[in-house]
């Protein structure tokens, strides 16, 4: 909770404010020590009375309460070896294979005509099912990774005191990147051609395609570089970013109130399941409430959104870059050899990398500037992080895109 975390750095204070005391006793040469432990009452007395400092101390509180446990829930979206590597591009592969399923579902809801509301409700719960179905699969969908992994990796930021701890904290850098990018191929590596094959097959075989000529070049347009794609694939990366808060808080509220222990001993939830039973569904909900928080609200949040804000007369749309090539796809594989020839495919197209950068960048973003306000990490630390990063990128860029050696 909030106040657990108060407590606790309240505590680490109490020990800080100590030991600067001690030094001002103990010192050989008191002058220095006394001269910083006034300083450090001089800001603490500003910051008492300071609205901003109140509001700066809250949300890091909130913060930290969030991000403590998308830390622990992101550490097996990064990968750091080339085993690791390949187990996530074909993790990812039957994620973007799965995904075809969910683009044909849209198309399907679409097609029904339902009003705003209802037909964003009913793509929002099409789309969480997919992607709970997704993890229950042990698969991998692209972009939902960055806002979990980021506060994984500031977790390590207290470390770069330490001996050789930046160059190891710019390691993660370099395998969160390359996790990401095994990640977005694997997806599109899989979604691309299954929807190219479902059109073809659809044209070949019942004679019909998956969408009609007019709405094929609507879908193709909608996704277009030249149009607001890019505002659209950055606004889904808030959400992604949103998503990782709610399931950050909801992991935190499961964990401190113990409703794991509360399954496993409910006497009523005991005499229906058996006590074998009831502790392997409370290990299964411990284990998996984070992914499952964060894939149904940002299957809603995708679903739901554009409604929203059409009801506020605002056109803003999602663009997921899987979603997107999905369609893509199924617009072109609908069209036939035709297609080719438009330029509007090739506009599409080239969305797409811009889509998943913006997508994968926007969320990680947020979520690392939370994770670095819930740590109080400082700005000279922060440009000691991305002096270290750039060189790494001069030295061996390859080493973000690729499991080669360590990464330096």
């Amino acid at each position: 909770s909030v106040g657990l975390v108060f407590r606790l750095r309240q505590l680490r204070e109490r020990v800080l404010r100590i030991r600067e005391l001690l030094d001002c006793v103990l010192a050989p040469t008191p002058a220095p020590s006394v001269a910083r432990l006034i300083g450090r009452l001089v800001i603490a007395g500003g910051e008492r009375s300071s609205v901003r400092g109140l509001i700066a101390t809250n949300s890091s509180l909130l913060a930290a309460k969030v991000t403590e446990r998308s830390a622990e829930a992101g550490e097996h979206y990064i990968t750091r070896d080339r085993p690791a590597y390949l187990r996530m591009l074909r993790q990812a592969a039957g994620g973007g294979a799965l995904t075809a399923v969910t683009v044909l579902m849209k198309f399907a809801i679409v097609a029904v005509g339902l009003s705003a509301f209802w037909g964003g409700f009913w793509a929002g719960a099409m789309y969480a099912a997919s992607f709970v179905t997704i993890q229950l699969l042990h698969l991998t969908l692209a972009t939902k990774q960055p806002a979990m992994t980021a506060p994984a990796m500031a977790a390590r930021l207290h470390r770069l005191k330490e001996q050789g701890g930046v160059e190891a904290f710019v390691d993660e850098v370099t395998h969160l990147v390359r996790s990401q990018v095994a990640a977005v191929l694997g997806n599109l590596g899989l979604v691309v051609p299954v929807m190219l094959g479902v059109a073809v097959l659809a044209r070949a075989v019942l004679d019909h395609p998956v969408l009609d000529d007019a709405h094929a070049r609507a879908v193709l347009k909608s996704l277009s570089l030249a149009g607001p794609t890019a505002l659209y694939a950055a606004f889904t990366g808030v959400l992604l970013f949103a998503a990782s808060i709610v399931a950050g808080w909801t992991e935190n509220a499961f964990v401190l109130h113990r409703l794991d222990s509360a399954l496993r001993h409910n006497p009523r939830i005991v005499a229906v399941l058996g006590p074998k039973r009831a502790r392997r569904w409370a290990g299964f909900m411990r284990t998996h409430i984070s992914g499952f928080a964060a894939n149904i609200s940002l299957g809603f949040m995708l679903g739901l959104a554009p409604a929203f804000a059409a009801f506020f007369g605002i056109a803003l749309e999602v663009r997921h870059v899987t979603l997107s090539a999905g369609q893509i796809a199924a617009a072109a594989g609908s069209l036939g050899p035709d297609a080719l020839r438009l330029p509007a495919l090739w506009w599409a197209v080239a969305a797409i990398p811009a889509t998943g950068a913006l997508n994968v960048s926007v969320s990680f973003y947020f979520a690392f500037r939370l994770a670095l306000r819930a740590h109080s990490v400082s700005r000279a630390d922060r440009v000691l992080i991305r002096a270290a990063i750039l060189a790494r990128w001069r030295r061996r860029a390859t080493s973000f895109f690729l499991p080669v050696g360590a990464g330096r």
